[in-house]
């Protein structure tokens, strides 16, 4: 019997050693973003047709840990002993590089210590592409976009501005599945953390990024992980810039950010990502969305040329895509009008049903797309992220000419 699982086991991690096998490409992809060791063992796993066989751990050798000064120590140390301890209960081989590696990072690094000396790791974000996916122009040749974003290692102390959220992995899946919904308009995200909703923004041709959060440091190392992609940064909100390779970052609290400074703005798209968790805030970035999304225009009604009448605001829900129709006020051309897409977790329905209530006040149209308006599976090796969980809101003024409560 074991002899049996040995055969199949050698067959299906030959096969594994093509990169152009998915779990392959899943094992690959989980370590680059530093998914949790359970996750990297269960892909192991996969690639070795059921266990860690040698040639599964001879592919991890050659593909996913080619350039070990790249990862967290302590984090390659700790897949490592457990690699090595599921593989020995196993009654399997551990291959002899790995004893050495582990020895390695034994003698040469203290957890403790290099926590404090460097208190960012560097995870590397990929979305997978399906074979049949129709946006030849995203990712040509291998199908694979990668972001390298620098993190805190320190979320549960008070810097989660700079962690990865789930909410914002949903957001970037979204923008990647529909680039026509952000593609050649301006966007502009609140609470951007580390830039991830962003870099999708530009690879999509938005006409505009704007990257804004409330904290200096989160917005110093979102400014990190720009320039670590390739990308300009500016921090002029008013200075227009035909280049899609610039994107602005601005220091944006809630609570003090003007109405004047924020209509100086006035994107077609807003952004935000896990925003709606704490009640003291919500009053804020409520009135932060209502004057992102009231760009007033003189006529709020207009006849159509078959007799019909139309208001600024009013929503055409006949494609699916809840597309809110305005004008321009000038010719009275109909346009899309501004419109914020909030993904989120419910942590607490309270707090929830408070946003609801303040955006009601506000003349804010709130409607759930969750059902409506899903994104691809663009990170299916990412065990710890479950898309399932997040929900996305779709929200515009009702009327565009209404007035701000401040």
């Amino acid at each position: 019997m074991n002899q049996n699982r040995g055969e199949f086991g050698s067959m299906a991690t030959e096969q594994a050693l093509d990169l152009s096998l998915p779990s392959c490409r899943y094992l690959l992809s989980a370590i680059l973003a530093m998914e949790p060791s359970d996750c990297l063992l269960s892909h192991a796993r996969a690639c070795g047709g059921g266990s860690i066989t040698e040639q599964a751990q001879q592919f991890i050798l050659d593909h996913c840990l080619s350039t070990p000064g790249d990862f967290h120590a302590p984090y390659l140390k700790n897949f490592l002993k457990k690699l090595i301890t599921q593989v020995e209960c196993d009654h399997d081989s551990v291959l002899d590089q790995f004893y050495e590696l582990y020895a390695h990072y034994i003698t040469s690094f203290k957890d403790d210590s290099f926590g404090k000396r460097d208190s960012r790791i560097c995870k590397r974000i990929s979305f997978l592409f399906p074979d049949d996916y129709s946006e030849l122009q995203t990712c040509p040749h291998s199908r694979v976009l990668t972001f390298p974003l620098k993190c805190s290692t320190n979320m549960l102390e008070g810097d989660t501005g700079c962690s990865i959220w789930p909410s914002s992995l949903f957001l970037s899946e979204l923008i990647l599945s529909h680039p026509e919904l952000f593609s050649n308009k301006s966007c502009f995200e609140i609470g951007a953390g580390v830039g991830l909703v962003g870099l999708c923004l530009a690879h999509v041709k938005a006409s505009e990024v704007i990257l804004t959060d409330g904290d200096l440091s989160t917005l110093a190392n979102m400014k990190l992980n720009l320039e670590l992609n390739n990308l300009n940064v500016e921090t002029d909100a008013l200075q227009r810039n035909e280049d899609t390779s610039t994107v602005k970052c601005l220091y944006l609290p809630w609570e003090t950010a003007s109405e004047s400074q924020l209509q100086d703005i006035m994107p077609n798209v807003v952004l935000g990502a896990d925003v709606i968790y704490d009640p003291v805030c919500l009053p804020h970035l409520v009135r932060v969305l209502t004057i992102l999304l009231n760009q007033t225009n003189p006529n709020s009604e207009r006849e159509h040329e078959n007799g019909e009448h139309y208001y600024n605001g009013v929503t055409d829900r006949s494609d699916g895509r809840y597309k809110p129709v305005n004008y321009d006020g000038y010719n009275g051309q109909p346009k899309e009008a501004p419109v914020a897409y909030i993904a989120f977790v419910i942590r607490n329905i309270e707090t929830f049903n408070y946003f609801l209530s303040l955006g009601d006040q506000a003349n804010l149209d709130i409607v759930d797309l969750t059902d409506s308006l899903k994104p691809m599976n663009l990170l299916p090796y990412m065990q710890s992220y479950n898309q399932a969980d997040i929900k996305l809101l779709r929200i515009i003024c009702r009327r565009t000419n209404q007035t701000i409560v401040t």
